[in-house]
């Protein structure tokens, strides 16, 4: 929980290691509008994942963008299965 919890510090944390850090920059750049995966980034994916697994992290990033966009609308709750504390 303390690592779920420390995600809005994964930049500066020492609980992320260097392919997650990449993952979860990955996930900003796709997920704000302002934002955009440049070869450097893609680059940087790339020393720590394979093709199949930047495919896969893509869609798993696609499919939670979808639900945010999908779900309010409908009134669809969150379950609370993945509780991030507030501070």
């Amino acid at each position: 929980m303390d690592k779920v919890a420390d995600v809005p510090n994964w930049r500066t944390s020492k609980r992320f290691s260097a392919s997650e850090r990449a993952a979860l920059e990955y996930a900003e750049a796709i997920t704000y509008t302002d934002r955009r995966v440049d070869d450097a980034l893609f680059a940087e994916l790339g020393k720590h994942f394979s093709e199949a697994q930047i495919v896969e992290l893509t869609a798993a990033i696609a499919m939670e963008n979808f639900r945010s966009k999908f779900n309010p609308p409908l009134g669809i709750e969150a379950q609370g299965f993945c509780v991030v504390p507030k501070k």
